[in-house]
């Protein structure tokens, strides 16, 4: 393996954009009363629900137990239901849930939008939008060597 030090320039810049948008978007959806891995986390369902937990884990950046503790929160806020089938739990957004993630929506998309409108181009953005996703689609069929 070889070593490049401007990928590992771009890999320091992504880590580091992304932990400041997360920064400020806890900030901006506590008007919401969420955080940015709650808002994830209803997204997900929303887009395949009912899921299982382990299903959700796989689609979201939060650890197994920081999943089961969020969506004990969520649970307890009411914006979502367990459902167990069987021995399968799914998971589901409630009313709630949906009416708190409508709300949430549109503000957090144009607020995420905002980061790449203030600096970039249409150009630019489709550049990068393409760029990020063919190395998105290598990292997905990447193995390490020694596994």
């Amino acid at each position: 393996m070889q070593y490049n030090p401007r990928g590992s320039l771009i890999w320091l810049r992504l880590t580091r954009f992304t932990h400041q948008s997360n920064l400020l978007s806890n900030d901006f959806l506590k008007q919401f009363d969420l955080t940015t891995a709650q808002f994830d986390v209803l997204m997900q369902i929303s887009t395949y629900e009912p899921l299982t937990q382990c299903e959700l884990a796989e689609k979201v950046t939060v650890t197994g137990g920081g999943i089961s503790r969020m969506l004990t929160r969520l649970e307890k806020d009411g914006l979502i239901e367990r459902k167990q089938d069987w021995k399968t739990n799914t998971i589901s957004l409630t009313n709630k849930g949906k009416a708190k993630l409508e709300k949430s929506f549109e503000a957090q998309l144009s607020f995420q939008s905002s980061f790449f409108d203030e600096c970039l181009s249409k150009e630019e953005q489709k550049n990068l939008y393409s760029l990020m996703s063919r190395v998105h689609k290598s990292s997905e069929t990447k193995k390490l060597a020694n596994r």
